[in-house]
């Protein structure tokens, strides 16, 4: 069958858009041809620096004829609405059928129509599907409506090997394309997708981006390896770089000495963010590799390795980068690389500057300088922000036995950095160059690695962290971002979430339940609420600014801060406030528990209870549920909960009250609704004890005793006897069996 071949030539699209972009086609077209009936085999999009392409096997050579029968009035209905449906199917009454769907006979058209040649059909769709192609960015063309990411220059279109002519954008469609900009000359003529792909390659141009970094990695690794290092892994990188070059080289350059000093976190961001070059470290598997071989065997595979190299092999930063170039030099490259050193020494020398005037100022003096930066203009400065982390990382490390003083330290500098020069050239770095330069400051280890790991995680991928300040400061700043964003109205909407609160709460719920800390939520947020309070949020800030060194101070100051989060009765939108923010944590919780498999309904079972702050005891609690759940007994009494609250929804529906008082013990008759009554007292009684010691395994022990009177009680005892006293008390025995059992889980949340 025949195959059909798209490309679009431009100037260089963007790297970030080019894989979207191929979907997007790919997408559109297909959904085109399906919507006009039109099957076939296969679909593939390809994207480059340069060129989008589809290609489309096993499509037939026209449409299908297709017959198609339209409902109209009624045989005798109205001569008006008759003429209105034929004139909409575009038929004569003559033409019509009539049919019997017994209810009387009504008029049906049979409208057939004849299957297009397909080459006609895409050349009506494809500039509709071009036009609509969801560029994030894109240009209008002088003259027109239409819009594209970049100048386009020329578009194959073929099916069958025959053009399919049509116009987008002012340029019509041909069967000639051009290969790499600078390595090829002139036109290649295209008939189908082998020669065309075979003529790219011969223009020294990749079309498949998946080849394209094979070969990256390949060269890059290889290249490397030459020298006794190994690239850093870097699959954004090596994603980007796919997408600059049609045909690429990979080069090494080096990294003068006086460089080498500066952090590697900085030398690698510089490369990677301004010239997207890859880092290389000296590799320690090699290195023993060289010590294991005989010398001149090593000189004669690696000549550019000195034995004396081998020492380090310690996955150190080495003085190498690697570009991709995007042609073949004639100098091997020696030109190129000399250019892409000269760049990274202009820029390694900027920083260097930076690093060299960030360590006139210590970071405690920077502080202040923090009223300066908007955090957001309805929640207040970086300087607040701080502030609020600072007293709230105090008054955690209180509740988590973690050394007040530290935390403070910590959570005060953890933001001073933002005034950097390093950090105002290198976004990304906030955080890391705050720890280097507390180090150069004095401060205490755990200070500065709290500071490097407040951000911290910073994706699903990544580590929370896991020392005692570290975490607590995490903690603190995640849940005074999320609060105070929330009440600026930040909420997120859809798939808008500009302030990436999503991932903040995910990193709360993960640095509490990876460390297994014992929180309550709520208390914490009382107390955020409370420093909302400008005037206090002042006074607490002039007293923390006092001797810093007076751990007594600090402690009394925490604890106070304790008492009034437990004091604090918060408003009502304050309230409603909270509330929105702990359903948005459990449904990010549901994200984080279903990888291992947790059911969400059971985690709404145990949340609707209203004492679900506390995320360790919740999620201890859910999955001694499910484990409950899963056996015959869990399975059994989740039917007879459900028998049981149906029968109670239905009466309590018609009687219109509720049996929730207690059964009266003289009006129990049969020798089954006594024993459940009794086991039913005892099993209350348990189930709160157990609850409250957190012991759910036992506390699913218990409610598992209950299956074999609840089985017995349905067995033989009828609920609604005729003796309206035997009736409502024994509406009263289930509905004490449905309170038992939500002391534990709200059954009525369970799905299956």
């Amino acid at each position: 069958m025949p195959d059909f071949l798209l490309e679009l030539l431009s100037e260089e699209i963007p790297a970030r858009m080019q894989a979207q972009a191929a979907k997007d086609l790919e997408r559109l077209a297909v959904g085109a041809l399906s919507d006009r009936g039109l099957l076939f085999e296969g679909a593939k999009a390809f994207a480059g620096p340069r060129r989008l392409t589809l290609a489309i096997s096993g499509l037939p050579a026209k449409q299908p004829d297709v017959s198609e029968e339209k409902k109209g009035p009624r045989v005798g209905a109205p001569e008006k609405a008759i003429e209105g449906f034929l004139r909409s199917v575009g038929v004569t009454l003559d033409q019509c059928q009539k049919q019997n769907d017994g209810k009387g006979e009504f008029y049906v058209a049979v409208i057939a129509r004849k299957g297009r040649a397909t080459r006609e059909v895409l050349a009506d769709f494809l500039p509709e599907v071009l036009a609509q192609l969801p560029w994030p960015k894109s240009m209008r063309f002088p003259g027109s409506d239409v819009r594209w990411v970049r100048p386009l220059h020329s578009i194959v279109a073929l099916f069958d090997g025959e053009v399919v002519a049509f116009e987008f954008a002012g340029v019509k469609s041909g069967n000639t394309t051009v290969g790499h900009r600078f390595l090829s000359k002139g036109t290649i003529a295209v008939r189908h997708f082998e020669d065309y792909e075979k003529g790219l390659r011969g223009a020294h141009v990749i079309l498949d981006g998946a080849a394209r970094k094979d070969i990256i990695l390949n060269d890059l690794k290889q290249k490397a390896f030459a020298l006794g290092l190994e690239p850093i892994q870097d699959e954004g990188l090596a994603d980007e770089v796919t997408g600059l070059a049609e045909w690429p080289l990979v080069l090494i350059g080096k990294i003068e000495a006086r460089f080498m000093d500066l952090p590697p976190e900085v030398l690698q961001t510089a490369m990677r963010r301004h010239q997207k070059y890859f880092s290389l470290c000296h590799a320690p598997s090699f290195e023993a590799s060289l010590r294991d071989a005989p010398q001149d065997d090593a000189k004669r595979r690696h000549p550019e390795v000195a034995p004396k190299a081998a020492s380090k092999g310690d996955g150190r930063l080495a003085p190498r980068f690697a570009v991709v170039a995007a042609m073949i030099a004639s100098d091997g490259g020696k030109t190129i690389v000399e250019g892409n050193e000269r760049v990274l020494r202009a820029r390694l020398a900027d920083a260097r500057f930076f690093w060299d005037q960030d360590h006139h100022t210590a970071l405690v003096k920077r502080v202040g300088d923090l009223k300066g930066i908007v955090f957001h203009a309805k929640a207040g400065t970086q300087y607040e922000r701080a502030t609020r982390v600072t007293l709230l990382a105090i008054a955690l490390a209180r509740l988590l036995k973690t050394d007040v003083a530290q935390a403070h330290r910590a959570a005060l500098l953890c933001k001073a950095d933002l005034t950097t020069g390093m950090v105002g050239e290198f976004p990304e770095l906030q955080g890391i160059m705050g720890r280097y330069y507390a180090k150069a400051d004095g401060e205490d280890d755990a200070v500065a690695e709290a500071i490097a790991e407040h951000y911290r995680p910073l994706g699903p991928s990544d580590a929370v962290p896991a020392a005692p300040v570290a975490r607590v400061v995490a903690l603190a700043d995640k849940l005074v971002t999320l609060i105070f964003l929330w009440r600026a109205g930040e909420r997120p909407t859809g798939s808008k979430d500009p302030f990436a609160l999503r991932r903040t709460a995910l990193g709360i719920i993960r640095i509490v339940l990876e460390n297994g800390l014992r929180l309550s939520l709520a208390l914490v947020a009382r107390l955020a609420y409370a420093l909302a309070d400008p005037k206090r949020l002042a006074d607490l800030d002039e007293r923390l600014r006092g001797d810093l060194s007076n751990a007594a101070l600090l402690e009394g100051t925490a604890d106070e801060l304790l008492r009034l989060a437990s004091a604090t009765a918060p408003g009502t939108s304050d309230q409603a406030q909270w509330d929105e923010i702990l359903a948005f944590i459990a449904d990010r919780l549901k994200v984080a528990l279903r990888d291992k498999g947790t059911r969400h309904d059971l985690i709404d079972a145990v949340f609707s209870l209203g004492a679900a702050d506390d995320l360790a005891r919740l999620v201890a609690r859910v999955e001694a549920l499910q484990s409950f759940l899963k056996s015959d007994d869990g399975a059994n009494l989740l039917t007879a909960y459900r028998r049981a609250a149906n029968i109670l929804k239905a009466e309590e529906k018609k009687d219109k009250k509720a049996f929730d008082g207690e059964p009266d013990p003289e009006a129990l008759v049969s020798p089954e609704e006594k024993t459940l009554y009794v086991e039913l007292a005892t099993a209350a009684e348990m189930l709160t004890a157990e609850v409250e010691r957190e012991r759910f395994v036992e506390a699913m022990a218990v409610m598992a005793r209950l299956r074999k009177p609840v089985d017995a009680f349905f067995d033989r005892v009828t609920v609604n006897d005729k003796d309206a006293r035997l009736r409502e008390n024994r509406l009263k025995l289930l509905a004490r069996l449905r309170a038992a059992l939500h002391r534990v889980a709200d059954f009525s949340r369970v799905e299956g």
